[in-house]
């Protein structure tokens, strides 16, 4: 009874804040936490009874009873699990390992317009041979129209025969038999009915191509069907998982736009394809996304730039209304990715709020930010091991804070770690250069050092009234 009473007062404070939620997704969010912390406590936890049970899933499915529909949920309890779809292998060579990375596309017929063909050839064009070892796609082919399938099955294989034998292509679909009620849905946001079907169908699709690739590689990256990609994108996304070891994080965002460029761990997929069922009818999936990262306890975005995607479409396949939207981030030529070796950082500047030292050495788009250094204040990088560098380039200020520069300042380079009682740092260091306009580069750097490098310092000449934005720290190494 008392079980029973705490989940009463829980669809009582659901309903209470169904009553308040306005256009703002803020409030869903709550919804979406606390019924995902009910969940957890009550079904995966396994203190619940199968009466209540049953509950639940009524009401996660908006007491929708169609037979497609529970057969879609009937694992809902299992969020690890994988959704139960016989998929159609329209061309596929079965996988002989497991690759690095998954890149998912989802395609439906267009009014007006058709990439796909072009988003699979830069895919494989834009990538080296060693890259193409590391890579599979998968392409779902989710509209229901057959004829349209056949057409494009036929095209794909015409032009991508050898990937497809080599296992990095799969074209699939998951029949129509699988999905849920498309027809009368909620107009949550005044959405027009077809509008609703439109994104509440593309959330399935998705959901189940994600389903679909959970065991087909370590590392999976959404894309849309009308994307272009940058040079070597594989090599750059490796480098970012690299820089980011230790580190927890749910998704990686390659694009600013939409839902082009998001990168999960593979283990992760189940759940987010359980996600997207569960809440297909609420929203557009990039807001799913937002909130499943949430959801998961990665707060900020984790964004690196420049992007590696960048969206071609000039129609989009939603009645075929122009869709000009462009990531401005986006860089199509192979450009220098900086190695950033393993390293403790250290600071004596003020630092303000949660704009830390090591935010300023990520490869990923966030910085160091701290209240006006004084002279002889010092930022400090000592590396794990000892190092050979080839390149060094700091930036610092931003394009809306272009005055919080460093304007006077220094760039050290030491050998010889020792332990102080505070921090460790180098026993002697050699003078590379002086900060110009607040930034620093300089190439050939091994060729000037007789010893390999284990710290790196910046050191403050001059007291200044600004603020100090450290935006990047780059170092390339041999």
């Amino acid at each position: 009874m008392f079980k029973f009473y705490q989940m009463k007062q829980t669809f009582q404070i659901l309903d209470k804040m169904r009553c308040l939620r306005k256009r703002s997704t803020v409030s869903f969010l709550g919804v979406l936490v606390i019924f995902l912390l009910f969940m957890n406590l009550y079904i995966e936890d396994s203190y619940v009874l199968e009466g209540d049970k049953q509950l639940i899933r009524e009401t996660s499915t908006h007491q929708l009873n169609s037979e497609r529909y529970v057969h879609t949920f009937k694992d809902l309890s299992n969020f690890s699990g994988a959704i139960n779809v016989t998929y159609r292998y329209l061309a596929a060579t079965p996988l002989q390992r497991k690759r690095y990375l998954t890149i998912g596309l989802s395609s439906v017929k267009r009014k007006k317009g058709n990439y796909l063909l072009e988003t699979i050839k830069s895919i494989f064009e834009q990538s080296s041979y060693e890259e193409l070892k590391e890579i599979s796609v998968v392409v779902h082919l989710a509209d229901f129209n057959s004829s349209w399938r056949d057409v494009m099955v036929q095209d794909i294989t015409q032009k991508f025969a050898h990937h497809i034998i080599a296992g990095r292509l799969m074209v699939i679909h998951a029949p129509e038999e699988y999905y849920p009620i498309l027809d009368g849905l909620k107009r949550n946001y005044n959405d027009p009915e077809d509008r609703v079907k439109f994104r509440s169908k593309q959330n399935v699709d998705y959901a189940f191509l994600l389903n679909f690739c959970a065991n087909t590689s370590y590392y999976y990256v959404m894309l849309e069907d009308d994307v272009r990609c940058s040079k070597n994108f594989l090599t750059a996304i490796k480098k970012v998982i690299a820089s980011l070891e230790g580190t927890y994080w749910v998704t990686l965002e390659f694009s600013k736009l939409g839902y082009i460029g998001k990168l999960y761990h593979s283990h992760d997929l189940p759940r987010l394809a359980h996600f997207l069922l569960m809440f297909y009818q609420e929203m557009p999936c990039d807001w799913l996304l937002t909130h499943f990262r949430g959801l998961l306890a990665q707060k900020n975005v984790i964004r690196f730039k420049p992007s590696l995607f960048q969206h071609m479409g000039y129609y989009s396949s939603y009645k075929g209304t122009e869709n000009k939207l462009k990531d401005d981030d986006f860089e199509e030529d192979s450009f220098d990715i900086p190695d950033n070796p393993p390293a403790s950082l250290y600071t004596n500047m003020n630092v303000f709020e949660n704009y830390e030292a090591s935010k300023a050495y990520s490869i990923v788009d966030e910085y160091f930010w701290g209240k006006p250094p004084s002279t002889g204040d010092i930022f400090l990088i000592v590396f794990e091991n000892p190092t050979i560098i080839k390149k060094i380039k700091v930036n610092t200020g931003t394009e809306d804070r272009q005055n919080d520069i460093l304007h006077h300042g220094v760039l050290d380079v030491g050998e010889k770690v020792i332990l102080t009682k505070q921090i460790k740092r180098c026993d002697s260091y050699l003078r590379l250069g002086e900060f110009k306009n607040g930034n620093f580069e300089m190439s050939d750097v091994n060729q000037k050092i007789p010893f390999d490098i284990h710290c790196m310092r910046i050191c403050v000449t001059k007291t200044q009234k600004e603020w100090l934005i450290i935006r990047s720290i780059s170092i390339w190494t041999s």
